[in-house]
């Protein structure tokens, strides 16, 4: 058979349903065969970008290893930040590139480059298929590659000639592998006493307890520890019940900041992470002095990577949790802890309230009101993926996520991460709505993914939150400023989105989805229903305030 047909025949094999991806030239193989193999649904993005970014989600959302072809040497280019985003989330991934004719390479074809050292930096492992013998076991590897502890992309460049040459060599299948490593009895007892000797125990959930399905073990954790329970400052996923009384909220997002969250903890569990992205540098630990941490972890490489651990455990995450909550019978003080936990959610739900209230009237409308007016207009069942930045907070304590499919955002801190993310949910999990909240600077990185919701009848709504700025940015800058002792009155340059002033609503026009400017507060909540009424992806522009 020829290498296209081994190529293809594999992603059959290993489950694949969808291709994320954006035809060029040197695609002309796989795109040829699409009609022979029914069973791929080819997902067509107008930006190499965008496609990477929708198969990071869908990863994520569906609990498969996405599939990714794209267009030779600039088309990969294009891709490298979003490749780097699954990187960081942690998303099994095949990505593929069409190649110009390894006959070609001594006379630097058009479009020509080395495309696996390209793609090196930013994946787990990069390679070059030189002949057709070598594609069945390559595609095999990659497979294996993108799924293991801790998971993410890997590349593979398909040279054209390549894909039509003959092989003997059949395509690979997957193994049935049964890899959950259970904790030894010596490491559960180790952490059994430590969590039994803490008298303020504090709990970080990492994205791997949404993605083994560990949630509700954490929460018994939780509750029969008596600890707060708090997510990095960039997470992708749910990993616990945000109504729940355990949940503190988000880390800081640098060693000062963190250590002040935690100071009144003896002991800090980490669990399925890579613990902690900070951005920006502070002397010290994130750690009181004398707190005791913990760490369970199914990757190697992240087991004590970045902190001494008092005990570290190599095993699947899951299955810890489940066995540590029955190594635990009851432990003492964790009835009074609980209440306090309790005591303090309900404090915190009282000063968001009043914090709304406070700004329930400014104009243009304030963040808290804006996320408020849009959960009034969202179905209960909202699945949301969020790339609001500095709105983040209003978000998460005005919304309620209960599971792993509730939520969805970007790692690593590229931005144009949820437009894009989106398509990928929503061709995942097609039977629950789908919410996009972006700022309007992010969104900007990935528009042309509004192109492919209408192509492919993705009923998303769209969110843009209008404030005409970048204002994570201007925020950023203060803190530059106070961090490195520069005194400055300078206005903020380049930061406003202004001049002209972008028109989302004409954009999604002009790439087949409707859409409506809103002003007035009281108009969001009926522009919301009636997009979600509507069955057809539909973008909402809000204006917003902006920095004060």
């Amino acid at each position: 058979m020829r290498g296209r047909q081994v190529l293809m025949q594999t992603l059959v094999n290993h489950g694949v349903e969808r291709i994320f991806g954006n035809p060029g030239t040197t695609e002309s193989p796989l795109l040829d065969s699409l009609l022979d193999y029914p069973s791929l649904q080819y997902v067509v993005h107008l930006h190499e970008g965008v496609a990477v970014g929708a198969a990071n989600f869908y990863a994520q959302a569906s609990g498969k290893t996405a599939f990714v072809n794209l267009h030779v040497a600039p088309g990969l280019g294009n891709a490298i930040g979003m490749i780097y985003g699954a990187l960081k989330a942690n998303s099994p991934m095949v990505v593929t590139a069409g190649q110009q004719d390894t006959r070609l390479r001594l006379r630097d074809p058009v479009l020509g480059h080395d495309l696996a050292a390209m793609a090196a930096p930013v994946t787990k492992w990069s390679v070059q298929v030189e002949r057709a013998d070598e594609l069945g076991p390559i595609l095999q590897r990659a497979f294996k590659i993108a799924n293991e502890a801790p998971a993410g992309p890997v590349f593979v460049a398909l040279p054209i000639d390549v894909m039509e040459q003959e092989t003997a060599i059949p395509p690979g299948k997957p193994a049935t592998l049964y890899e959950a490593s259970q904790p030894s009895p010596q490491a559960l007892a180790a952490l059994a006493d430590h969590l039994r000797a803490a008298n303020s125990p504090a709990i970080v959930a990492g994205d791997d307890v949404a993605r083994c399905g560990a949630v509700s073990m954490l929460v018994d954790l939780a509750e029969k520890l008596g600890a707060g329970v708090w997510f990095e400052g960039l997470r992708g996923r749910n990993s616990f019940p945000t109504d729940h009384p355990s949940y503190r909220g988000t880390l800081a997002f640098d060693a000062a900041g963190i250590a002040k969250q935690f100071a009144g903890n003896d002991l800090v569990l980490m669990v399925g992470g890579p613990f902690f992205e900070e951005v920006w540098y502070a002397p010290g630990s994130p750690f009181p002095v004398g707190c005791k941490v913990l760490q369970i972890e199914a990757a190697p490489r992240r087991l004590a990577y970045n902190f001494a651990v008092d005990v570290g455990v190599l095993a699947d995450v899951g299955e810890t949790l489940g066995a540590l909550d029955e190594e635990l019978a009851q432990v003492e003080g964790a009835a009074k802890r609980n209440e306090a936990l309790k005591a303090r959610k309900e404090a915190d739900e009282a000063a968001q309230k009043a914090r709304v209230e406070k700004a329930w009237l400014r104009s243009p409308t304030s963040m808290a009101r804006c996320m408020a007016e849009i959960k009034a207009g969202a179905p209960n069942d909202v699945v949301v993926v969020d790339e609001t930045i500095t709105a983040n907070l209003d978000l998460f304590k005005t919304f309620t996520f209960q599971g792993p499919a509730d939520y969805y955002s970007g790692r690593g801190g590229g931005i144009g991460q949820g437009v894009a993310g989106a398509l990928g949910v929503a061709v995942a999990d097609p039977k629950r709505p789908i919410l996009c909240v972006s700022g309007d600077g992010s969104s900007m990185y990935s528009i042309q993914a509004l192109w492919t919701a209408a192509h492919h009848d993705l009923p998303i709504v769209f969110v843009i939150l209008a404030n005409r700025e970048y204002r994570v940015l201007k925020h950023n800058i203060d803190a530059y400023r106070a961090r490195f002792e520069v005194k400055s009155n300078k206005p903020y340059a380049h930061m406003d989105l202004t001049g002209p002033v972008l028109g989302f609503v004409d954009l999604a026009k002009g790439m087949g989805i409707a859409g409506i400017r809103v002003t007035q507060a009281d108009d969001i909540q009926k522009a919301v229903a009636a997009a979600f009424a509507s069955g057809k992806p539909h973008l909402i522009e809000i204006e917003i305030e902006g920095k004060r």
